[in-house]
């Protein structure tokens, strides 16, 4: 049993695969994606979006509360614990008009949408190598076997590289790389949702604000 897992676990085709559709995802996303596709594992197991989600609610019902009782301006003194949501609160308290603050919170949510879907990106990539390589590497298993077809004792690893780089082709494609793209899509979604309904209640509260009047709210980009 221990040799079994042994070849299963051989470092050799472990890397091959692994690297190579590694280097491939890093050139179709680029070197920055990498880094934040890595970085993004962290709250792939800690996001809480519907906690978040309603936290954002709350929230909003405090801002609507401190802009009628002594205006936008105080909204910054509200605490979140939220990067988004502290930095919304930061501009709609300084901003100089209703144009600049809607501009900003959608510039905002669709650079935080660009980002979700470079890591995505990269992490699909990896997805779709990693059969490949594995095929690759069945395929220099296969030349291996057939070039010592006359010495016995060198089919076998040759056949063992063939088969386990197919295996952990498959592994690293439906079982890490596939799953973590589709639950950083997933959670990007939700997140994005909660962040959208904040900005449109947001500019609807700054739109009461006489002193935000000052210019028409611009369209809504599509």
């Amino acid at each position: 049993m221990t040799d079994i897992f042994g070849h299963v676990f051989a470092p050799i085709p472990i890397l091959m695969v692994t690297l190579g559709a590694g280097l491939i995802a890093i050139l179709q996303t680029g070197p920055q994606a990498a880094a934040s596709a890595f970085a993004a594992l962290r709250p792939l197991l800690t996001a809480r979006p519907d906690e978040e989600r309603d936290n954002a609610r709350a929230l909003l019902f405090r801002v609507e509360a401190v802009a009628e009782l002594k205006g936008l301006a105080r909204t910054d003194r509200l605490k979140t614990a939220h990067p988004f949501c502290a930095q919304a609160l930061h501009t709609l308290a300084n901003a100089s008009d209703l144009d600049h603050f809607a501009l900003w919170i959608r510039q905002a949510i669709a650079d935080r949408r660009a980002r979700h879907e470079r890591v995505i990106a990269f992490w699909s990539a990896i997805a779709d190598a990693a059969p490949a390589m594995g095929m690759a590497g069945t395929i220099i298993g296969l030349i291996g076997m057939f070039a010592a077809m006359r010495d016995p004792a060198t089919i076998g690893p040759s056949m063992a590289l063939a088969l386990m780089t197919t295996l952990h082709g498959m592994i690293l494609a439906n079982a890490i790389a596939g799953p973590i793209a589709n639950r950083l899509a997933s959670l990007s979604a939700r997140e994005l949702e909660w962040q959208r309904a904040l900005a449109d209640r947001m500019i609807a509260i700054a739109a009461n604000e006489p002193a935000m009047l000052r210019r028409p709210m611009p369209r809504e980009v599509a």
